[in-house]
């Protein structure tokens, strides 16, 4: 299979970029830019979202004391994202291309706003012919406003600038049909987009020096799909792994998921990697959940609503789950949290959460 794409998205992870040691590999970073540079110069657009600036740091700075470890994570990616960038400007400068630094934090997408200011962001870099590189701002985000790892911050980016491909490189050759260290199992070659009997067989493990498994990367994965983005996950220790990819004439054992050929509009996709960022709940009954998953396009109404949880304001996202529980999807409220109260006993009903901003978690 070949694959014509004009604008992709690579993440590639700590565990590609990292030496046993925890340091930065810098041959590897190397030769990942000579590959994308070989994209670019086909007229491929390409937004790199890269870890290491914590290993880059770990190999600058060695800890004169005891430090928790959000603080020693702030230390080591603050001095470790100049060298970093460093190393990818004098290896994009050998092909003459111009790279640019983008740190981002979550709440950097959690405003609508702000999120379309970082669209505009990418999207002037690229029409200039400028190579983003994107990280998580380390050293100002703490736990609680993290991204779960790279692999979320990547399918919010690969959704928000319409990219046809997110790569994900990681350590191991794709999602196996068991234990990927059992010599039984087989690489997952493709994946539909409503297959599901695969996902039995995700580990929860997290490995090496990321902070984020392939738990998160098939999450990751199967939502971009949806989207309407193809998705490779990949190794990236093995060399031309994204050209041997892209190649009509390679074939590369990874996993491939298969996407929907729609494109959701761009609200909708900002809603999508939304869930994390949710104010609040609204806890519906089962009729209400049937009408939102039946064919016809159909908004939450007040009267479905049985429980109001947290608090939030008109416009925040909130999160949609059934009596039982379970995720329903989440959205933008068109209420605020006492007012969706008061609305459920009027007798000319209104959406609390509109069609067009609301997004199903198994659509």
């Amino acid at each position: 299979m070949s694959y014509n794409y004009k604008k992709i998205t690579i993440k590639v992870g700590s565990n590609v970029l990292t030496k046993s040691d925890g340091t930065l590999n810098v041959a590897r970073m190397e030769h990942l830019v000579d590959q994308i540079a070989t994209l670019y110069k086909k007229g491929v657009e390409v937004i790199l979202v890269s870890s290491g600036a914590v290993a880059a740091g770990r190999r600058e700075v060695k800890l004169t004391k005891k430090l928790d470890t959000v603080s020693s994570r702030q230390l080591w990616s603050a001095v470790g994202q100049v060298k970093m960038i460093n190393y990818y400007a004098e290896f994009f400068n050998k092909h003459d291309i111009t790279c640019a630094q983008v740190l981002t934090t979550k709440d950097n997408f959690s405003d609508r706003n702000h999120y379309l200011n970082m669209k505009n962001c990418f999207t002037t870099l690229l029409d200039n012919g400028v190579v983003p590189i994107v990280n998580e701002n380390d050293t100002i985000s703490v736990s609680e406003l993290m991204f779960t790892d790279n692999d979320e911050l990547s399918g919010l980016i690969a959704s928000m600038q319409n990219s046809d491909a997110l790569i994900i490189l990681s350590n191991i050759d794709g999602i196996y049909d068991g234990d990927p260290n059992s010599t039984d199992s087989k690489i997952i070659e493709k994946i539909g987009l409503n297959e599901r009997d695969w996902m039995k067989n995700i580990s929860t493990q997290k490995s090496g020096f990321g902070r984020g498994g392939m738990l998160t990367k098939s999450s990751i994965a199967r939502k971009a799909a949806k989207e309407g983005i193809a998705v490779h996950i990949a190794n990236g220790s093995r060399d031309f792994i994204i050209t041997d990819i892209l190649s009509k004439d390679k074939e590369v054992k990874h996993t491939y998921f298969d996407h929907d050929g729609r494109k959701s509009s761009n609200v909708k996709k900002w809603i999508a990697y939304s869930d994390s960022f949710a104010k609040g709940e609204l806890v519906i009954n089962q009729g209400a959940k049937e009408a939102l998953f039946s064919s016809k396009a159909t908004s939450l109404l007040p009267i479905g609503v049985m429980e109001v949880k947290g608090i939030f304001k008109r416009g925040d996202i909130v999160r949609i789950i059934d009596d039982n529980g379970q995720l329903v999807g989440w959205g933008k409220s068109q209420y605020s949290a006492e007012k969706v109260k008061v609305e459920g006993q009027s007798p000319r009903q209104k959406p609390v959460v509109h069609y067009d901003y609301l997004y199903l978690s198994e659509e």
